[in-house]
């Protein structure tokens, strides 16, 4: 197993961006490793109930349920507002 950080700043103006981050840690989760998210600048707001709902990558892919699976499978979400 191997440990996986992904720090995530985009917010809304780049959702797309963000989306795919998190679709990356979803795979590396998949795969049995250690995942954590830092979500720092405008990325905060993922952290916030609801935020994500609707936010998609160009390709089609929702957040929320990235987040989700993320969440239901160990990882852990830091989100720093400083």
């Amino acid at each position: 197993m191997k440990k996986f950080l992904f720090v995530i700043s985009n917010g809304f103006e780049k959702a797309g961006r963000a989306t795919r981050a998190f679709q990356f840690a979803q795979v590396a989760c998949e795969k049995g490793h250690d995942v954590k998210v830092f979500l720092v600048d405008d990325a905060i707001h993922w952290a916030q109930f609801g935020m994500a709902d609707g936010a998609k990558a160009s390709t089609g892919e929702e957040m929320k349920p990235f987040i989700d699976y993320l969440t239901e499978h160990g990882a852990t979400i830091y989100a720093c507002k400083a």
